[in-house]
């Protein structure tokens, strides 16, 4: 459905409103919050359903407290006028991308660095014309190595109104929070999620108010104007993940797994489809663990209301709970977009003890008997772990192979804080606890001799080979 004739013309960024609850928000001049997700500075960038969530999620908090809220997608087409790429299919495509020097460390990468993302004239274009101004400004980075993008917005910032206070959050100042102190420019650093007590009241600080009650995380809730001409949404029904994989930061970010409503969730969809939206992603880092409690009542809510549309799980699915009847329901609801986390084939020498041979089997089977064709069935295999030696990969593609499953290379970031990052530290040629930058995946920070073209096309061959050939 094309929508880009109904996006709003630059300069535009709207305020969302809200009645106010409490006494702060109640005055004739309620605070006005401005969210920013910065561009990206990588040698790669693909937009795989990307959201900023956490961000979303704290202009929701804002929101449900009684303040105006706006957000500034970096990331997204946004305005009618910008030049963006078609998507590609299922809402997912390529970002419009400039080419810059790379920083000095990253030099001898053989790779091109670019900022991704909307034109910067344009946004400082649209963040000078904001009517009113803003009150706070949070700058939201995903990645750690994606942390230029927050010192190049949060200066942009700066420049534009010196008085406005800025705060900076996500995960890249979770995990690297003395790195973030001492290169963001921001007023306030945050670790963990906006609702947590203490940054909550830090935020409400800066505003020069006391702090009403923080909201309760609201898994999946969006404000349904951030993204007026959306070409797919996401979904979140849950926070965290039961799991403590050694190279994993889900618990790090979220210590404690919480389920949210699925009525809830069940009413987003109904509000982003009558918008025109037909692709949403999960982004539940365990989608299928205790089904009973959201996930099989969503389900059976789509099933139930008729609408037409395609889920996708970007995030790879524990193939240990594909049950029979919630696999019957994936494929009923519209489940397009199948992951699953396979990792490695050598089932007795995981770096996670939550997959078994005969658990993968069973999962596995349950899929294709529910009717989902194994070509439309991708599997994540770990790729450039420390230590890892190459046979170990071909095993797992190969294995995926076997069952008609298309394999996919997960390239590894070392994460601080993960149990397996100082064995990354050991094995990488590369300072990663010095700067994030080294941690990004797209360099092979952990793979012997770094990433080369002749070693990628090398995988990628060895990819496309058909089961039973050799290289």
């Amino acid at each position: 459905m094309p929508r880009t004739q109904t996006r709003p013309k630059w300069p535009r960024i709207t305020w969302i409103s809200t009645n106010p609850e409490n006494a702060c928000a109640s005055q004739n001049n309620a605070p006005h919050i401005l969210g920013i997700n910065p561009w990206i500075y990588d040698f790669a960038a693909y937009n795989l359903w990307s959201r900023p969530l956490g961000l979303i999620s704290a202009l929701q908090a804002f929101s449900r407290s009684g303040c105006h809220v706006a957000l500034l997608d970096c990331m997204d087409r946004t305005w009618r006028e910008v030049d963006w790429p078609e998507p590609q299919g299922y809402g997912c495509g390529r970002y419009p991308r400039t080419e810059i020097p790379p920083p000095a460390g990253l030099s001898r990468i053989p790779r091109r660095f670019c900022r991704y993302g909307l034109p910067r004239e344009a946004v400082s274009g649209a963040l000078a014309r904001m009517d009113p101004p803003p009150d706070l400004v949070l700058i939201s980075c995903i990645m750690t190595y994606w942390y230029p993008g927050a010192v190049s917005a949060a200066r942009l910032v700066r420049r534009i109104w010196p008085k406005v206070p800025v705060a900076l959050g996500g995960v890249y100042p979770t995990l690297c929070p003395e790195h973030a102190s001492g290169t963001v420019p921001a007023d306030r650093i945050l670790t963990g999620p906006v609702e947590e007590n203490t940054n909550w009241a830090k935020l409400w600080q800066l505003l020069g108010c006391d702090p009403p009650p923080a909201p309760e995380p609201e898994a999946g809730a969006l404000l349904p104007h951030l993204y007026p001409q959306a070409e797919f949404s996401v979904l979140l029904g849950s926070r965290g993940c039961p799991f403590s994989c050694a190279y994993c930061s889900s618990s790090l970010l979220y210590p404690e797994y919480r389920q949210g409503s699925w009525k809830r969730l069940l009413e987003q969809v109904r509000l982003e489809h009558a918008k025109g939206v037909r692709d949403f992603a999960f982004y539940d880092d365990a989608l299928l663990v205790q089904p009973e409690n959201w996930l099989i009542p969503f389900l059976e809510g789509l099933i139930e209301s008729g609408l037409s549309m395609r889920l996708h799980t970007p995030n790879g699915l524990h193939a240990k709970y594909l049950r029979p009847d919630v696999c019957r329901l994936l494929h009923g609801a519209g489940l397009t977009t199948v992951r699953l986390g396979l990792e490695t084939s050598s089932f007795r020498n995981r770096p996670d003890s939550k997959l078994t041979r005969q658990e993968w089997d069973t999962g596995v089977g349950n899929l294709l008997r529910a009717g989902f064709r194994p070509e439309n069935v991708g599997a994540y295999i770990l790729f450039g772990l420390p230590d890892q030696e190459e046979q170990e990969i071909r095993r797992a593609v190969a294995f995926a192979k076997s069952y008609g499953i298309r394999p996919h290379l997960a390239h590894y970031s070392p994460i601080p804080g993960t149990e397996i990052f100082p064995r990354a530290e050991w094995a990488s040629p590369y300072p990663l606890r010095e700067d994030p930058l080294y941690q990004n995946r797209a360099i092979w920070p952990c793979y012997p001799g770094g990433f080369t073209w002749r070693e990628r096309n090398r995988w990628m061959e060895i990819l496309r080979q058909p089961h039973g050939s050799s290289a």
